[in-house]
């Protein structure tokens, strides 16, 4: 169909177009789309099996749905991506603000329009673009704002009574017409403002101020919230649940492949910074693995979530602290480490809500005992857990090392030379390293989470002396001069 050819009604019925509600336009589109076995929710990880299929059965049995997880969890963004169900082009009556069908008007606009030119009435085509409205629920949201309210104003300019359905100014629901509409975090809406949701999806109509007025509007209505255990401005009223045909929980991802795939998708790394900073898949498991024990941690609000967001802000400050410390030393390109995620701090604060316990010991102190935690568990992955070794010692030449007084110090702004040179001195850690068959750039990466790992595990003493690290034999550190000048690590991290 030529949409440029059609302008009247006339032209549009010749053309024989069949109105369809949104409902079934989302089904029908769907439809195909799967029987061509299309991808559906570009750019999605990690709900194929889970989310997806549940909101394809929402759509096929045309329901208004509700979206409900924890934060970070793509609600508003599977939201969106459901204009890419509708069709291109739709025909409406020009000049109408409830997007009235031509075939079927519902305003009174539309139906006097018709009435006065019959065929030649103008229409125009609203683009799928155009046909998703989307509302934040603030406890400020009034009904006006969602339903209507008379508009004394073009009552006085229109010199019509209150009682002509004329004066009436719509609200978002009607405009939203043969549209998505889409609320976001539905319990902060007032209880007495979800209460005048009712009518509009059990019966598809509306009232305003009293106004005998039915408009059966054509709505796919998509609901996001929060748990409501977690919610404390508000909840969902249980009328409104009722009335909600499909409620859909989502997740966060349940591998740290999942995880890492979708920072990968979503950060905005830099054109400049992907072509002179190099992210080892070891530093990438090591940030996913910090964001899923933020998730579990005991000093974090386990119900408020932790969003994926941290993810992807901590992965652009990584490599934006790899970039500067490049830049510092005049190098051309660089790989990032450990020690450079002390410059992903700044990403995490924020993005946690901490309980009692985690507000005692400090944001800041949580971050690092999260990372430590991290780098523990990536260390066991690949190299055998010092407290369970039988038989001959793998790390026994390193202990001897630092026990013969040896130190080194990792600077968080040294150049990739000097940071090779520190890692070398150390006995052992090359041997380790090769015994895991790493070769090449990666040889460095190892090592330094070898003697990460080991500090973790207390057989390696470190301490943060003004953006230095300094690691040596934690018993001679009991009897430094300046032991209590400066935090141990170990407050930080354990």
């Amino acid at each position: 169909m030529d949409i440029n050819n059609i302008k009247t009604l006339g032209e549009l019925k010749k053309a024989g177009y069949v109105s369809k509600g949104v409902k079934e336009e989302l089904r029908q589109n769907l439809i195909q789309k799967i029987t061509k076995k299309e991808k559906v929710f570009e750019g999605i990880i990690g709900f194929d099996d889970t989310v997806i299929p549940d909101i394809e059965r929402a759509i096929l049995s045309r329901h208004s749905i509700l979206l409900l997880g924890l934060r970070g969890q793509a609600k508003t963004r599977i939201a969106r991506l459901l204009t890419h169900l509708m069709d291109e082009y739709i025909p409406i009556v020009s000049g109408s603000e409830i997007n009235d069908d031509p075939l079927n008007p519902l305003s009174k606009f539309a139906k006097d329009l018709i009435a006065e030119h019959g065929d030649n009435t103008p229409i125009a085509w609203l683009h799928k673009s155009e046909r998703y409205v989307e509302k934040l629920a603030t406890p400020d949201v009034s009904i006006a704002d969602l339903i209507g309210d008379i508009d004394p104003i073009k009552a006085a300019t229109l010199k019509l009574p209150y009682s002509d359905e004329r004066v009436i100014h719509f609200g978002l629901v009607p405009r939203a017409n043969r549209c998505i509409f889409v609320i976001n975090e539905l319990p902060d809406l007032q209880a007495r403002i979800q209460v005048s949701l009712f009518n509009i999806l059990q019966e598809g109509d509306l009232q305003i101020r009293g106004f005998k007025l039915r408009l059966p509007l054509d709505v796919e209505f998509v609901f996001t919230a929060n748990p409501e255990d977690y919610t404390n401005r508000g909840s969902i009223i249980t009328p409104l649940k009722d009335r909600i045909q499909s409620q859909i929980l989502t997740h966060y991802p349940k591998t740290v492949d999942i995880a890492k795939e979708i920072t990968r998708s979503e950060a905005k790394i830099h054109p400049d910074q992907l072509t002179t900073v190099t992210i080892p898949e070891l530093h990438r498991d090591i940030l996913e693995q910090m964001v899923a024990l933020a998730r579990s941690s005991d000093y974090t609000d386990e119900k408020s979530g932790v969003s994926a967001r941290m993810s992807i802000s901590a992965i652009e400050n990584l490599v934006s602290s790899a970039e500067r410390r490049r830049l510092i030393n005049g190098e051309t390109k660089t790989v990032t480490r450990i020690t450079d995620f002390w410059g992903v701090v700044p990403a995490i604060i924020g993005k946690v809500e901490l309980v009692y316990e985690g507000e005692q010991e400090g944001i800041h102190n949580v971050a690092m005992k999260l990372l430590g935690k991290a780098v523990k568990n990536v260390f066991d992955t690949y190299f055998q857990n010092p407290e369970k070794v039988k038989g001959k010692d793998p790390y026994g030449a390193t202990k001897m090392w630092f026990q013969g007084g040896h130190e080194i110090n990792l600077l968080l702004e040294a150049s990739d030379e000097d940071y090779a040179k520190e890692l070398q001195k150390v006995s052992g850690l090359e041997r380790l390293a090769a015994e895991r068959g790493i070769k090449g750039d990666d040889k460095l990466i190892f090592m330094e989470l070898i003697v990460h790992g080991l500090t973790e595990y207390e057989i390696i003493g470190r301490k943060y002396l003004d953006q230095q690290f300094l690691f040596k034999d934690p018993i001679s550190g009991i009897f430094d001069d300046d032991a209590d000048d400066d935090d141990d690590m170990d407050d930080y991290l354990k």
